[in-house]
C-alpha cells in the first residue's frame, strides 16, 4: 500500500444542482448528529466502503471515549491517593496532638507539684550578729511561708511555646 509522505488535502465541490444540494444537506445533517466526526472522517468512511476495503485493513478510529475512560480512571486513582494521603496526614497530626496534650498535662502536674513543694518549704533566715550581742552567732529559724521573688523578666522558651498551646485549650 502506498504511504503518503505528507498530508494531502483534497477538496470536494458541491454544484448548484438538485443532487449535489441534497447530498450536501445530508452531509450537514449527518455531521450535526455526530459532532465528534468531521467532513474528512465522513469522506474517508465513504471511500473505505465504496472501495470495498476489508475491515482488517482499516485503521482503528481513535475514539474519545477510550481516552475519556483512561483519564477518568487516572482521576479516580489520584482521588484515591489523595484521600489516602489526607487520612494518613490527619492520623499523624492527631497522634502529634495527643502527644502534645499528654506532655502539657505532665508539665502542668510537675508545675503544680513544684508549687506545692515551694509553698510547704520553711524559710530559713540568717540574722547578722549585732555588735551588742556576744561573739556567738544566732541562727533564727522562721517557719513562715516562702514568698517567691517576682517572676524574672526572661521566660524559658519551652514554657513560652507551651503557653501558646495552653492558651489554645
Amino acid at each position: 500500500m502506498f504511504q503518503w509522505s505528507k498530508k494531502v488535502v483534497k477538496s470536494v465541490t458541491f454544484n448548484p444542482g438538485v443532487a449535489d444540494e441534497s447530498l450536501l444537506a445530508l452531509v450537514e445533517s449527518y455531521l450535526e448528529k455526530q459532532v465528534d466526526k468531521t467532513f474528512s472522517d465522513l469522506c474517508k468512511e465513504a471511500l473505505w466502503q465504496s472501495l470495498c476495503v476489508p475491515e482488517s485493513v482499516k485503521p482503528i478510529p481513535q475514539t474519545t471515549t477510550a481516552t475519556t475512560d483512561a483519564v477518568e480512571q487516572q482521576i479516580g486513582k489520584l482521588q484515591n491517593q489523595l484521600a489516602d494521603l489526607e487520612e494518613r496526614f490527619f492520623a499523624k497530626e492527631s497522634h502529634r496532638l495527643e502527644v502534645m496534650e499528654s506532655q502539657i498535662m505532665q508539665l502542668t502536674q510537675q508545675v503544680a507539684h513544684l508549687a506545692i513543694m515551694v509553698a510547704e518549704r520553711p524559710v530559713i533566715q540568717y540574722s547578722v550578729p549585732t555588735t551588742s550581742a556576744p561573739a556567738s552567732s544566732v541562727v533564727e529559724v522562721v517557719n513562715n511561708t516562702y514568698m517567691p521573688p517576682p517572676p524574672p523578666q526572661e521566660v524559658d522558651p519551652v514554657i513560652s511555646r507551651l503557653s501558646q498551646f495552653l492558651d489554645d485549650f
